[in-house]
């Protein structure tokens, strides 16, 4: 770890289709990261366990989105990459961050609510404690800084409460982290309905592109994507079908807006919707084509698992015997 560099955590649940909104607001941007942060990068496999999934699945997926984060540019040897179970610190310091943590705090979380609402047959403990799992994958490895979307901003805001709590009771101990806000960022939304975030959850298949839709497909899910009544390409408020497309075309691109609507003044929608599905294939189909490449060689996704797990550790258990420490419990000899 560079110590003039600022520290940066960002995890992932391996829960299933990463589509093109998480690549562009998240992933897409980690591998720039690398070099200006010391960066860690977690599975967030714990997470996902709040609810139902199929065991062969997850571990499927774990692999998948390790594969995945390799072919969009993570360097395991450039980063800490690891799979949040495989550190048993995680656990550990969401004990002891429970005992400082007030119920009505993990009530009033809106994903809580949100999530309690859209899995009612299992509202768990585990659903309810989110947040603070989620803080001690942070403090404990003293993270300067965290990249946040709109769903985490509170899940953040508790995790600085509770580092300013802890320091406040027992000295001064964790970093207290900051949003990390990307420049390169934009807000993907639907394809069938703009008004929605783009999300690998919609029941529509043609509302989400995947990395692993293939060419012919993400091509004809754009051929399928909703616009507006009239046929200019023009980016306003007033038309967030098309305004959804410009805004893909300018990310994937790196056009800007204006030269879009110059470049597509007179054209109608069905061209403009193939020249945006041609260039988001470009995009994903080198990354598909090495994530399945890199699929078939498990033992080298389980020594970069081993290797990113012994790195993490060595940092994790460091703090939390700080932690354990600090509230008294008698230290262990090895």
């Amino acid at each position: 770890m560079n110590e003039e560099k600022k520290t940066l955590f960002s995890a992932i649940q391996p829960s299933g289709i990463i589509t093109l909104g998480n690549y562009i607001g998240a992933i897409r941007n980690w591998k720039d990261l690398m070099d200006k942060c010391n960066c860690i990068y977690a599975l967030a496999d714990l997470h996902t366990l709040t609810v139902k999934q199929v065991p062969a699945q997850l571990r499927s997926n774990t692999y998948e989105l390790a594969a995945i984060y390799i072919a969009s540019g993570i360097d395991p040897e450039k980063c800490i990459f690891f799979v949040q179970s495989h550190v048993g610190a995680h656990a550990e310091l969401t004990w002891i961050l429970n005992t400082m943590t007030y119920p009505g705090e993990l009530s009033r979380m809106t994903q809580f609510k949100d999530k309690s609402r859209s899995h009612a047959d299992n509202v768990n403990m585990g659903l309810m404690d989110y947040p603070v799992l989620m803080a001690s994958d942070i403090l404990l490895y003293n993270a300067d800084l965290v990249p946040v979307g709109q769903d985490q901003k509170q899940h953040l805001e508790i995790t600085r409460d509770l580092a300013i709590r802890f320091n406040n009771r027992y000295s001064e101990t964790f970093t207290v982290p900051e949003p990390y806000i990307s420049s390169v960022g934009a807000k993907i939304s639907s394809l069938q309905d703009p008004e929605k975030k783009m999300s690998k959850s919609d029941p529509n298949v043609n509302a989400f592109i995947s990395l692993n839709d293939d060419r012919d497909t993400i091509i004809r899910k754009f051929k399928r994507a909703v616009t507006d009544s009239d046929n200019e390409i023009v980016f306003s408020e007033e038309k967030p079908g098309i305004s959804n497309l410009i805004t893909i075309y300018s990310t994937v691109t790196g056009k800007s807006i204006e030269s879009i609507e110059q470049e597509f003044e007179g054209v109608g929608y069905g061209d403009f919707k193939i020249a945006v599905g041609e260039s988001v294939a470009d995009l994903i189909d080198p990354i598909r084509e090495e994530k399945n490449k890199i699929l078939k060689d498990k033992a080298y996704l389980d020594s970069v698992f081993k290797r990113g797990a012994e790195q993490a550790e060595r940092i994790a258990y460091r703090t939390l015997s700080k932690v354990y420490r600090k509230v008294g419990l008698v230290e262990r000899k090895h």
